[in-house]
């Protein structure tokens, strides 16, 4: 029991010590960017475009429009 318990405690201050956030005047952060990417609505609204026209063209159109044609193809589905 003795053996475990240093290393628990150990690998628990350090943890710990590294979720402490220091000074800020001595630290830079730079601020993240997320870069512009593919998104769950385009996504969706490709595969549902596809499974609807069988267009490539209509598909990636579809998709610059993202949500809101997944919306539309909700409101109104094809017959």
């Amino acid at each position: 029991m003795r053996s475990t318990f240093l290393p628990v405690v150990l690998f628990s201050l350090l943890f710990l010590g590294s979720c402490v956030d220091g000074p800020h005047e001595y630290y830079y952060s730079s601020p993240v960017y997320i870069g512009p990417g593919v998104g769950l609505g385009t996504i969706i609204a490709v595969v549902v475009s596809w499974s609807r026209n069988k267009s490539i063209l209509w598909a990636i159109i579809h998709g610059i429009l993202g949500w809101l044609y997944v919306i539309y193809a909700i409101i109104f589905p094809k017959r």
